[in-house]
């Protein structure tokens, strides 16, 4: 994203004591917890399962958390120190091949391995799965500015990190059993641990029982499935990784953990670490659960499936900015993560940003754009919208930016690519998704009768206009022709116009749409949809 001014100044700081945007009221949350736990610094927490490629869920996720910490800093007068963990769960075994990468036969040899031990099935880029993704998740963080500091499971372990914390949680293995076991099943309890034991013969993560623990001396130990050997490992220096609900407290724990949001689906499991953290004398972090993101079919993204979008696919129909917005908006309400909700995120960004222009400092922080750019918007001069862009990609049928252009410059003769980038921006994002969404679903129909004597009346009327008329007079003849042919309800009218002419069931205002395309371009529309050139 674009620089942008700071809001830390004396007027954002007053107004940051009574803003009510969600940020704000998770920052107060955590003002509290530091306040009353004398800290020196907040620690929030993102995490990250690198088991699958890192999805858009996965983004929001950090996106939503350098929100809230930007809202504290603004609380605090930015006087208490803060940073963000980004945290990979890169220890974990491999449960299953996931179905969205190469090389799947060779993945198989490995379950079972940590993520960190399974080859990289892509290249010989990296040394394993996990350095794969856990490079794709930083490479888009860092190209997006993210502030945050990125932390591998699997380093922390191995490098005598979490030692205290994994001693501490051995002291109270059995107030952490008393946790968790009521919630499994009969068979699940009988070979439930905390603690993960890595195989020294085989470098599995080994899920089995504990036959013995050594608090003194650090170490736990369990019986070989294979072998039937009794195995002595200490829970120190990566020779154990801890059940993913213990692992989360361990982590809270150790790091100091101030906040983490999770999703929906993690309130009971946020409840059981919590309860672990306090066995272990610890507090747990505040929280926000998050509803989840649907794919087009209602169902859950899941990042092994690789349904839903993709951070690249986003990024190449519309900015980095309004995924941000889309992920700032109700961040408690389930919403559908698909390419449909793309142009509506698009245009509310850059409405939002016109808005910040003239707004008091409490108003800015009610301004969704403002927490996605933590601090002033840029000013952008967006003399038509992306949902108006498309419409004329559809009616030019136009894959080249310079004749989208052409339009664009009889609409506004002070815009060229040169004067204003942040639209030539969204021309190509507006040629790229008509391309891949609009026109492979483009329909057509021949008109009713009605539709027909309407639409020939337009063409008419439309010689009592010309390109130099303003957008909202040529609304209004339009609209007065719905009335004159008794359109019932009158949204018909304008459906009607999309359907038979543009081969789609919606679009911006249709006034609009004819002042940027042409009132000239506009009656040869009209007369080749009548002469049934478009219908099938």
């Amino acid at each position: 994203m674009a620089n942008t001014p700071t809001l830390f100044d004396a007027d954002f700081f007053d107004a940051a004591q009574d803003a009510r945007a969600w940020p704000f009221e998770e920052a107060k949350k955590v003002l509290k917890r530091v306040e009353k736990s004398g800290k020196k610094e907040a620690i929030f927490e993102t995490g990250y399962g690198p088991s699958g490629l890192p999805h858009i869920g996965t983004f929001g996720e950090v996106v939503r958390t350098s929100m809230v910490r930007h809202a504290f800093r603004l609380l605090t007068k930015d006087e208490i120190p803060t940073k963000i963990i980004c945290f990979s769960d890169d220890m974990d075994g491999l449960r299953k091949v996931p179905t969205n990468v190469p090389n799947q036969e060779r993945m198989a040899e490995y379950l079972g391995k940590p993520l960190t031990k399974v080859p990289d099935p892509f290249s010989d880029e990296y040394p394993s799965f996990a350095h794969h993704n856990n490079a794709r998740l930083r490479r888009f963080l860092d190209d997006f500015g993210f502030e945050y500091e990125f932390a591998s499971a699997t380093d922390y372990y191995t490098s005598g990190r979490l030692d205290a914390a994994l001693l501490r949680m051995l002291e109270v293995y059995d107030d952490v059993m008393k946790v968790i076991l009521p919630t499994l099943g009969e068979e699940r309890q009988k070979t439930y641990s905390p603690f993960l034991p890595i195989c020294p013969r085989t470098g599995i993560v080994l899920q089995v029982p504990m036959i013995s623990r050594d608090v003194e001396h650090g170490t736990v130990t369990y019986v070989d499935p294979e072998t039937n050997e009794e195995v002595t490992v200490p829970v120190t220096g990566g020779a154990v990784k801890c059940q993913w609900k213990a692992d989360w407290a361990l982590r809270w724990y150790a790091l100091g953990v101030d906040y983490e949001m999770s999703g929906k689906d993690l309130i009971d499991s946020v409840k059981l670490s919590s309860r672990i953290v306090r066995a272990m004398g610890g507090t747990p972090p505040e929280s926000l659960s998050y509803e989840l993101f649907l794919d087009d079919k209602g169902q859950k993204i899941s990042k092994s499936k690789g349904n839903g979008l993709s951070i690249e696919d986003w990024l190449t129909y519309a900015s980095d900015e309004s995924l941000a917005l889309f992920m700032y908006q109700k961040p408690k309400t389930a919403k559908k993560l698909h390419f449909d909700v793309i142009p509506k995120a698009v245009d509310e960004y850059y409405t939002f940003c016109t808005k910040a222009e003239t707004q008091s400092p409490a108003e800015v922080l009610e301004n969704p754009t403002v927490h996605i750019h933590a601090g002033m918007p840029p000013k952008h001069d967006m003399p038509l919208s992306f949902a108006l862009l498309l419409n004329l990609v559809s009616a030019a049928n136009a894959s080249d930016a310079s004749v989208l252009w052409g339009f664009i410059t009889r609409y506004a003769p002070v815009a060229t690519p040169e004067t204003h980038p942040e639209l030539d921006r969204m021309v190509g994002y507006a040629i790229r998704y008509f391309n891949d969404f609009v026109k492979p679903t483009k329909q057509f129909r021949a008109p009713t009768d009605q539709e027909r004597a309407a639409m020939e009346k337009l063409a008419a009327r439309l010689d009592e206009v010309d390109d130099q008329s303003d957008a909202e007079a040529i609304q209004t003849l339009v609209f007065e022709i719905g009335k004159e042919f008794e359109f019932e309800p009158l949204r018909n009218w304008f459906k009607a116009l999309y359907q038979v002419l543009l081969g789609q069931d919606q679009g911006p205002r249709f006034g609009s749409f004819i002042a940027l395309y042409g009132v000239a371009e506009t009656k040869q529309l009209i007369a080749d949809a009548l002469e049934g050139k478009f219908a099938a």
